[in-house]
């Protein structure tokens, strides 16, 4: 799709985890956010090991010129929840499947949010990194005419792609 955001890009999405054990899921979005040009940051912010930092990140996110963050975290997963409260800047949710439970506790912790404080969560795992980037990609393309553009082209690869698709698979 796009070359590789520079380095010298000022971000616009962060994308964060509650540990680095995490980013073979996180990565997904990061990918899908290199694939279409959109700046994006990296951070390990733990919200049980490192809660000032974590309410620093979210309180200076929108000064700092972030539009969206990328949250996931597994277990008990509170860090895209706070950080939904600690910031204006909208909050994608990506449960990290966890050790015991496969994730679903990761699920209901970002998903079962108090009124007013939203965090748009998606699946599980490596579908739900990539497409809370995705949709973080849809909501910046509403004011970005060429994101946009790339959005749809992106669609419409995936729809040629399954209208090749023949059955039985040939390989």
């Amino acid at each position: 799709m796009s070359a590789p955001v520079s380095p010298s890009t000022k971000p616009i999405v962060g994308v964060i985890m509650g540990s680095s054990s995490d980013w073979d899921i996180m990565k997904h979005a990061v990918a899908m956010f290199e694939d279409f040009g959109v700046p994006c940051e990296m951070r390990v912010i733990s919200a049980h090991r490192m809660p000032q930092d974590m309410a620093d990140y979210g309180a200076d996110a929108r000064n700092r010129g972030l539009r969206a963050i990328v949250a996931g975290a597994g277990g008990a997963a509170h860090l895209p929840g706070m950080m939904a409260a600690l910031t204006p800047v909208p909050v994608f949710g990506v449960p990290v499947p966890s050790k015991y439970l496969r994730g679903e506790d990761s699920l209901l912790s970002i998903v079962q949010m108090p009124k007013g404080v939203p965090v748009a969560t998606f699946a599980i795992g490596e579908a739900g990194a990539a497409n809370a980037a995705l949709h973080a990609i849809a909501t910046l393309a509403t004011t970005d005419d060429a994101l946009y553009n790339k959005l749809v082209a992106f669609r419409a690869r995936q729809t040629q792609a399954a209208r090749d698709m023949r059955i039985p698979p040939q390989s």
